[in-house]
């Protein structure tokens, strides 16, 4: 009797061990799958060295960001479509992935892919180039007017619409870019110039 429980006790205790052992390794191979995976996110590099090959990928307006990287896994464009997917999420790209047909390249690191995917038309970037450019007070540089590097904005026809002078409704001058002290001197003429004292 004596030797039974001795024997169960050592079993008992061996299976112990056996299970601590084995919870042990799956969670050293859990975090080095996670590192390795963590570490890929930010250092993949492109699938082939240059020049690569080009493929041609189209990507439909009900395709998610997943099918996205299944479908460039497919193509041979990505190693893991989980990574890519992960890449994705924790890019400035998350949801700016655009329909279209897209030639990628083999030697393109992901976010390159990325940013072809996301890129707007040409129309669209016009566009959107003038809004921008209107709701700062300047101009592209288009036909419908420039802006130069002083601030200067010009209609097509080369007449000055803003030169940076600041003024009221009464058209008097507010802001000419100078820059004076408390005595009124001038210390900064606003081209960056300090007046001689």
């Amino acid at each position: 009797m004596k030797l039974n429980k001795v024997v169960f006790k050592f079993v008992s205790i061996s299976f112990s061990i056996l299970v601590a052992l084995l919870v042990v390794v799956g969670l050293v191979e859990l975090g080095s799958y996670c590192y390795d995976f963590g570490y890929r996110v930010f250092t993949e590099a492109p699938v082939d060295a240059a020049p690569g090959r080009d493929v041609v990928v189209s990507v439909t307006s009900d395709m998610s960001e997943h099918d996205i990287g299944e479908m460039l896994k497919d193509e041979g464009l990505v190693r893991d479509a989980n990574l890519f997917f992960a890449q994705l999420k924790l890019s400035a790209y998350s949801g700016k992935l655009k329909p279209g047909v897209y030639t990628l390249n083999t030697s393109m690191a992901t976010r390159d892919m990325l940013v072809v995917m996301a890129a707007e038309t040409e129309e669209g970037t016009e566009e959107e180039t003038e809004q921008r450019g209107a709701d700062a007070g300047t101009m592209p540089d288009d036909s419908d007017g420039t802006a130069d590097d002083a601030g200067t904005v010009t209609d097509g026809d080369g007449a000055v619409t803003d030169d940076g002078v600041v003024t009221d409704s009464d058209g008097a001058v507010t802001d000419d870019g100078a820059v004076t002290d408390d005595d009124g001197t001038v210390t900064d003429d606003g081209g960056g110039m300090e007046a001689a004292p």
